[in-house]
């Protein structure tokens, strides 16, 4: 075993998964390009790149990482405050805990530079631990980055500080990980703010529940960090975004604990659960949450449909939610990301299987839905009997009024198989010298079709401008009765030497042009570093002083998670 694996097993053997330091996912999983010539032929072509593993990841022990600015006597007043069994500073626990796993992180962490790692972690094990770091941290003059899965993809979790700042400390939530009460009578359960997705789902199916919340991380991202960014799963059209599943939450502060209350709603003043949601660690460590729980669905019907159009798709998206149905997964791809994935699968094995489906798909050109306009819906509804065959069977009926063609059950399935292996793939690009990487909006229908060609075209320019060729596309997938959100993945050529200017570049031009069209900064990713300048122009002059002056009164050292969603120059 090389020295990198070995290190990244030892760093998890405490968070109890292992995981890349300089990818996404479990170190024995990557995404396989075998069999997918025909792919790896069309980004050639498209890219203008060799697709040759040109760019490996640097190994650990290239890693610059800078020493800690944190002296023992200091940690060891922090140590002697509370009851954790120890405070790390070896190197493998700072690398992980340095940043995300966003584009930016990916490409300076393969890259090997970490300035920006903790001088330290710390793992508490209650809000009592939680609250001696920050009472610590506040006297010292250090800044605490919460932590929960490490899989921000906004520099949510990079570990940085203020000028002023003496250091910065990693406070890793993973050993608050238990489900502490399930309220079967009123369909509750009350969790502690580091259990990830998987032990929690697992927890709650066990006693016949769901929460109903797998966003793409859900192997990953944890229960705390899901409210402090306002996620939302892949099937949020029929359970909700995360914020809609709260009852209750518990944050820690510097001064203290705020609890809000678990009663099915309230008129007493302004709802401090969704203050506390979407915070990102700036007001608080979020330690528990009371979520709102589903009964674990024991029907689920899904298939797919191809529409002729983009344009057609979204009517029928739209009004499938308009007449009342709520599908758990209403997920349509325009046409470049559905050529890109339907290239992205592996060539059939058998002669006679493949000359089926050539056959299927010259018929379906025949018919109109041609290569370059057709558009994927993958459809599925879930619950009890009752709440599927009936509105299953009227989305159908409303696919089919707007020209979708069912291509039966078998796309959907694997959808269901296959979405949270998806992340692995960027790896194997950014391995071959691809800039790949993702933005999310949301828009009203009315808006929705102009702000995705706006889009588009910006994305499509400024990437030209850089000089190299590029592949834009998108999907909707979390829908409402008034709107949707838009998901747009684009890829290009890096520019060598100059990888994260190229970024830049492409990057801002799209997000001004999201709030130019009336599209919000984040759907559901979050603002982190990443976004911040543009939280300021969405929210306004009025919005963000009023949050720094909540800031100031719950943080008044300014030690939590310094340069996220507020802009330090501002």
């Amino acid at each position: 075993m090389q020295e990198s694996e070995r290190m990244v097993h030892r760093k998890n053997d405490r968070r109890g998964i292992a995981a890349k330091w300089w990818g996404w996912g479990h170190p024995s999983k990557s995404f396989s390009l075998e069999g997918r010539q025909g792919f790896v032929e069309f980004l050639k072509g498209r890219l203008d790149v060799s697709m040759a593993p040109v760019c490996p990841p640097v190994s650990f022990e290239q890693v610059r990482l800078g020493p800690c600015r944190l002296d023992g006597a200091e940690l060891g007043r922090l140590e002697r405050r509370t009851a954790m069994d120890g405070i790390l500073r070896d190197p493998s626990v700072r690398i992980e805990h340095a940043m995300g796993k966003s584009y930016r992180d990916l490409v300076r962490i393969r890259r090997g530079e970490v300035g920006c790692a903790p001088d330290a972690v710390v793992y508490p094990s209650g809000e009592e631990d939680i609250a001696a770091v920050l009472e610590w941290a506040s006297e010292a003059n250090v800044a605490v980055v919460p932590f929960g899965g490490g899989t921000s993809v906004v520099g949510g979790v990079e570990a940085f500080a203020r000028q002023d700042q003496k250091g910065i400390v990693s406070l890793d939530l993973s050993r608050l990980n238990r489900v502490l009460h399930v309220d079967r009578l009123s369909r509750l359960a009350r969790v502690q703010a580091g259990i990830r997705g998987p032990e929690l789902e697992g927890a709650l199916n066990r006693e016949g529940f769901t929460l109903g919340h797998f966003p793409q991380s859900f192997e990953y991202s944890t229960a705390g960090g899901w409210v402090a960014t306002r996620s939302a799963g892949q099937q949020s059209t029929l359970y909700g975004k995360i914020e809609h599943m709260v009852l209750s939450v518990r944050m820690v502060h510097p001064g203290g604990v705020l609890e809000t209350l678990g009663v099915p709603a309230r008129a007493s003043g302004p709802d401090w659960n969704q203050i506390v949601a979407g915070s990102e660690g700036i007001l608080g460590v979020i330690s528990e949450i009371t979520f709102k729980l589903q009964p674990v669905p024991s029907e689920r019907r899904c298939g797919a449909f191809f529409f002729r159009s983009f344009e057609k798709g979204v009517d029928a998206c739209r009004e499938i939610l308009q007449n009342g149905l709520a599908p758990a997964v209403l997920r349509l791809s325009d046409g470049d990301e559905t050529d890109f994935g339907m290239r992205l699968r592996p060539k059939s094995a058998g002669r006679g299987k493949r000359a089926v489906e050539g056959a299927g798909v010259w018929a379906l050109e025949r018919m109109g839905y041609r290569p370059e306009s057709r558009c994927l819906l993958i459809l599925g509804f879930e619950g009890s009997r009752d709440a599927v065959r009936g509105p299953w069977k009227r989305a159908k009926e409303i696919c089919s009024d707007h020209g979708g063609f069912f291509l039966g059950a078998g796309p959907g399935e694997l959808w269901y198989r296959e979405r949270f292996e998806h992340p692995y793939l960027r790896d194997v690009l950014l391995d071959r010298g691809v800039l790949i990487d993702t933005l999310e909006t949301s828009a009203t229908w009315e808006n929705l079709l102009g702000l995705y060609q706006a889009v588009r075209q910006s994305l499509e320019a400024s990437i030209a401008q850089t000089g190299v060729r590029g592949l834009v596309m998108a999907h909707l997938s979390h829908c409402y009765p008034c709107g949707s959100s838009l998901y747009f993945i684009f890829l290009a050529r890096q520019t060598a030497g100059a990888e994260l200017d190229q970024w830049w570049e492409i990057k801002k031009a799209a997000s001004d042009c999201i709030l130019e069209h009336g599209g919000t900064i984040s759907h559901h990713h979050g603002v982190g570093m990443d976004h911040a300048p543009w939280a300021e122009r969405e929210h306004g002059t009025s919005a963000m002083a009023g949050l720094r002056k909540l800031k100031a009164g719950l943080d008044p050292r300014g030690v939590l998670n310094p340069g996220k969603v507020l802009t330090l120059s501002v």
